[in-house]
């Protein structure tokens, strides 16, 4: 009697998924559908409410077995259709993975889209050879692939094909990048991702496979991800292998005009231009000569960008560059005739880069610079460790806000006191940090005073980040020379920010006019440990059109110490400000004390942030106000808007 074996499966396989949304959190009753080389039914399922779904297969074929591949689609109502290919071969019975779903109204207005990415890289890819570590034995797999790819009912085929050939070629970078060109085409962006990133990893491991196309695409990712540091990281590396790369240099120009390094994107956006980038490098680049060039140059290569067309009709980011453009004419216009009046009048401008004060007590002047690179390097260290190492803190502030008149006498006075909290976020462009005041119940209480027109002034903890090494090369430095300040030897530095390289900015606005803010001072620095002890800050220039003629700030830095952390901390313990607007004198002054290492977490904040800004902004009617990106002191005559 004969036995039969056809009822006996080959083997199990299970395939589990979690569906995230690419925002975060889980997708529940997304529809999950699923077909498999080896002949098993299809089949389809809804994710659970912890976004989960499970498939099981029996196979009766040895092969199949050997080979198994599953293809699934999931779909969810606001989300991109997702795919991705599942290998399994004959060791692998159970797998686990994640679908990450896109919204399908994602804004690429000021990105690289994926269908431009796509566009780029494809033509690049096309042609290889053993030249490129792809053998003949695979040459006809690959380029049947290709074709398939130009059908989008082969899509499966074509991926499964590209998977096969770039396995089975390890050294070819290209084909395991096509393999992620054809992922993304396809939706599966889990896979693209990466592939392009065990591209890179290959790349980093043996240079010689050295190739440009992979370091674009992951760089663009992070671009996408909306971490321009880290792309222009990858960019970089891809010019090593094609300097010559338009797109290469047009992406790392994007990501210089997003850290604002407008001096760099302007020149890397030009050398894009010359080589052949589109009307995408000409818009940005009309941006970064805004501000690294004349509003004249601005205008010239936005009129090229536009091509005759009318800027009413043009996308909202082309109207608002054309805005600041004009914004830009009416401030050179105005500096002119406030200089000319002020040349008048026998004012002389602020520059402590090139005429600093000369009445410093016990001053030793120091012409030679040759030891100024090492202090900021010495303090630019130390800036850095700060910001590094920094708790989130909180402490008594108190703050007197005194009117003045024109002979510096005090008409006014009011006296605060607040808890006041500082939060050390990461931010995509450096280091920064986030501050809240909030009375003794732990509610968001922001400065008070302000409807009578009062001035809000804050951002102190981060000041000295002009000297942190991500942000030196925004600012121009000089050695002045020694002082004694309570028997402390310090150097005494002049700094002025470069607005076309630094990424440390302020705002100040009043009515619908907001200008920009950008600082120049004095700094001293402790002779022995090269700590930050004293800044004294002035505008750069003056803005005439928000009437705001001089803002100067003075901040004395102490050592604290914490219980909880070994590492000492030298912060603000007393600030001044004081302030010219519109003909009116105001004077803040702070004190900090009973400094302690708060255990309230970025995400937590004090109260309800907005409720309280909204709510003291209902009792104002009119006046400047301002807001500061990390580095520059604010000050406002109305609430801050972070």
């Amino acid at each position: 009697m004969m036995s039969s074996n056809l009822s006996r499966p080959e083997m199990h396989k299970s395939l589990a998924c979690r569906v995230y949304s690419q925002a975060g959190g889980v997708i529940a009753k997304a529809r999950v559908e699923i077909n498999n080389n080896a002949g098993s039914p299809f089949q389809s399922a809804i994710t659970d409410k912890e976004g989960d779904f499970q498939f099981d297969f029996n196979l009766y074929d040895e092969d199949y077995a050997k080979n198994f591949v599953a293809t699934i689609k999931v779909t969810r109502k606001g989300f991109v259709v997702g795919h991705k290919i599942v290998f399994m071969d004959q060791k692998l019975n159970q797998t686990s993975f994640a679908i990450n779903l896109r919204p399908d109204e994602l804004d690429y207005s000021n990105l690289l889209s994926p269908a431009e990415l796509i566009e780029g890289l494809t033509p690049r890819l096309e042609h290889l050879g053993p030249g490129d570590g792809l053998s003949p034995r695979h040459q006809k797999d690959y380029d049947k692939a290709l074709q398939e790819l130009q059908n989008p009912k082969r899509m499966e085929s074509a991926i499964i094909d590209l998977h096969r050939v770039a396995m089975a070629n390890p050294n070819c970078l290209k084909c395991r990048t096509m393999l992620g060109v054809a992922e993304l085409k396809w939706d599966d962006w889990d896979d693209a991702r990466y592939d392009f990133g065990e591209s890179v990893n290959s790349l980093i491991k043996d240079q010689k496979l050295g190739s440009a196309e992979p370091l674009l695409a992951y760089g663009t990712f992070w671009s996408w991800k909306h971490e321009p540091a880290k792309a222009s990281a990858y960019f970089l590396d891809g010019l090593t292998y094609s300097p010559q790369d338009p797109l290469l240099l047009q992406e790392l120009g994007r990501t210089e005009c997003q850290e604002m390094n407008w001096y760099s994107a302007e020149q890397t956006l030009k050398k894009a231009l010359e080589l052949g980038a589109g009307s995408q490098a000409r818009f940005m680049h009309a941006e970064a000569l805004l501000w690294a060039g004349t509003a004249k140059q601005a205008t010239d290569e936005l009129d090229l960008y536009l091509n005759g067309r009318d800027v009413k009709n043009m996308p909202r980011q082309v109207r608002t560059l054309r805005e600041h453009i004009e914004d830009r004419k009416k401030d050179e216009v105005a500096f002119r005739a406030a200089a000319i009046k002020a040349q008048a009048k026998g004012i002389v401008p602020v520059d402590y880069l090139h005429h600093p004060p000369q009445n410093l007590p016990d001053f030793q002047p120091i012409a030679d610079q040759a030891l100024l690179k090492d202090i900021l390097a010495a303090a630019g260290k130390n800036v850095a460790d700060l910001f590094t190492g920094l708790p989130n803190i909180c402490s008594v502030e108190k703050i007197q806000h005194e009117k003045l008149n024109h002979d510096g006498k005090v008409d006014d006075s009011k006296e605060f006191k607040y808890r006041y909290l500082a939060l050390a976020p990461s931010h995509p462009w450096g280091p920064s940090i986030d501050e809240y005041r909030a009375d003794w119940q732990g509610k968001e209480n922001p400065q008070m005073g302000l409807s009578d027109g009062s001035m809000l002034t804050e951002g102190f903890v981060s000041a000295p980040l002009v000297f942190h090494p991500a942000y030196q090369s925004g600012s121009s430095f000089r050695l002045l020379g020694r002082q004694k300040v309570k028997g402390r030897s310090t150097y005494v530095i002049a700094y002025a920010q470069e607005p076309a390289k630094t990424g440390l900015f302020g705002t100040f606005s009043y009515g619908n006019t907001t200008r920009l803010t950008y600082t120049q001072g004095l700094v001293w620095i402790d002779a022995d440990n090269y700590q930050i002890i004293r800044i004294v800050s002035d505008l750069l220039n003056p803005l005439p059109l928000v009437r705001l003629d001089r803002e100067t700030t003075d901040i004395t830095f102490s050592e604290v110490q914490f219980k909880q952390v070994v590492q000492k901390f030298w912060l603000p313990e007393k600030v001044t400000v004081t302030l010219d607007w519109n003909g009116r004198y105001y004077r803040n002054n702070h004190a900090y004390s009973d400094f302690l290492v708060s255990n309230v977490e970025e995400n937590q904040k004090i109260g309800k942030p907005k409720e309280a800004v909204k709510a003291t902004d209902d009792s104002i009617e009119k006046g400047p106000d301002g807001n500061h990106a990390p580095g520059n002191p604010a000050s406002s005559l109305v609430p801050e808007a972070n």
